[in-house]
């Protein structure tokens, strides 16, 4: 119980130590959201004075007379109650209401293709791992390769063979904008129809980390003294492979696959973006480029809940499935 009790308030350290950082490292950059404001309103040959200055910092609750310290103590009582204020590149939008509508579409998402790249890559890395120096062994570089390939080049080139050659899917979008967005069969089915080749990019990309190190583990579990008792019993072969090799090879790859769950509310910004899809990603370069104070922290503060939580889920998993990690 110690062990789970230690845990839980280091944790709880972890995300105050989050939650300072969320609220200091924005206000470090350059400029402010009201300056973006004003910077617009005067492109648009509005009246720009002190007086309109001053209006938007009270409307954005960005009291700049405040001092910091004020500042800080309001923004953990606010973050305590779910206000996150207003959103300047969504202005009047809330922030609530701004990751409420594009987080569903970045966890569906990414979530789902992270889940693909973990179940294909480790069923790939525990048959090469288990025969291994067979020609099976071939399927490592390519994947390495793809894995190693920048990002945004791959979603390009996907983009512009699938989408714009061949036209077996959308050029970009989150679905058809004839449509009204609900859970009716229509919407969703153009919803998934939409999401194959952004899915697609990521699984591609991924994929290879986790076969490799599937296979690495698989190489080192095949030489362990209960594997070879196995094996001297005359079990079947594939019995071994699963029940006694790959059971315990496969633990390392878990709990990266479950921190790797915690970053899937962070989305993928490039993909969103060479797709133009609507997940939270897109929303967060977004709100880089206007000094959306409000929005960066909302989200950064999702992202930091996430992994936080996924990487506690993993420490108590572990205190339970190993005890001696408790000592």
């Amino acid at each position: 119980m110690t062990y789970f009790v230690r845990k839980g308030l280091f944790y709880l350290v972890a995300l105050w130590a989050a939650v300072t950082l969320n609220f200091f490292i924005p206000r470090l950059m350059p400029g402010t959201p009201v300056d973006s404001l004003m910077a617009k309103l005067a492109q648009r040959g509005g009246q720009v004075n002190p007086e309109t200055r001053r209006a938007f910092e009270l409307l954005l609750g960005a009291d700049t007379d405040e001092p910091l310290l004020a500042q800080y103590w309001s923004y953990l009582g606010n973050t305590l109650r779910g206000e996150f204020g207003v959103s300047v590149s969504s202005y009047p939008t809330p922030v609530a209401e701004v990751i409420s509508a594009s987080l569903p579409w970045t966890v569906v998402l990414v979530g789902i293709a992270t889940l693909l790249s973990f179940l294909l890559g480790v069923t790939l890395g525990m048959v090469v791992g288990w025969r291994r120096g067979t020609w099976l062994d071939s399927l490592i570089p390519a994947t390495t390769v793809l894995a190693a390939v920048p990002y945004f080049w791959l979603a390009l080139i996907l983009s512009a063979v699938f989408a714009g050659t061949l036209g077996w899917f959308p050029l970009n979008g989150g679905y058809d904008v004839v449509l009204d967005p609900g859970w009716s069969l229509e919407f969703i089915g153009s919803a998934v129809y939409h999401g194959i080749l952004p899915a697609l990019t990521i699984v591609i990309s991924s994929v290879g980390g986790w076969l490799l190190g599937m296979r690495n583990m698989m190489v080192s579990t095949g030489s362990e003294d209960y594997v070879l008792t196995a094996q001297a019993k005359g079990l079947r072969g594939s019995r071994v492979m699963l029940r006694y090799a790959a059971r315990n090879a496969v633990l390392p790859s878990v709990a990266g696959f479950a921190i790797s769950l915690g970053f899937v509310v962070s989305g993928s910004i490039i993909t969103e973006q060479v797709f133009s899809y609507p997940g939270i990603g897109s929303k967060l370069l977004q709100a880089v480029q206007n000094n959306d104070y409000a929005l960066m922290q909302g989200i950064f503060l999702i992202i930091t809940v996430a992994v936080l939580g996924a990487n506690l889920v993993v420490d108590l998993l572990y205190g339970l499935i190993d005890p001696r990690t408790r000592s």
